[in-house]
């Protein structure tokens, strides 16, 4: 089982997505995997600064999700914290774009993880605008 960190970073009513270059046209929250040894909040840490260029700010856990990877096609297990970040996000390393969604669009592929469980979590709580 893949294992991945991500965080749900939500300004104003809409969650942060990105994309990645090898398949641009899909959607995820950002975050990856953990390298050996590391713990959790590390992970996504690191992986926040790699990607994005920004830090977590008082990261919260949200949920523990199990779906298929929609790149890797394997089973995945994805702790998400909900999280601000330090500064404006900026897309680094692998990504292609970035964009601030409501959950509702129709033109957005997100992964299955984030369209099935993240997404309507957030819509269940009362963060989304959708």
């Amino acid at each position: 089982m893949l294992i991945v960190v991500a965080a749900a970073v939500v300004r104003a009513g809409r969650l942060l997505v990105v994309s990645k270059r090898a398949a641009p046209e899909v959607f995820y929250l950002p975050g990856g995997k953990p390298d050996p040894g590391e713990m959790p909040l590390e992970a996504l840490a690191r992986e926040l600064d790699e990607e994005l260029g920004v830090r977590p700010v008082e990261p919260r856990l949200l949920a523990e999700v199990e779906a298929m990877a929609a790149l890797e096609k394997v089973p995945m297990r994805m702790t998400v914290y909900e999280a601000e970040v330090s500064r404006t996000p900026r897309p680094a390393a692998e990504l292609a774009e970035l964009r601030w969604i409501s959950g509702a669009e129709e033109d957005v592929e997100l992964a299955p993880a984030v369209r099935d469980h993240v997404v309507p979590l957030l819509g269940e709580r009362g963060l989304l605008g959708c």
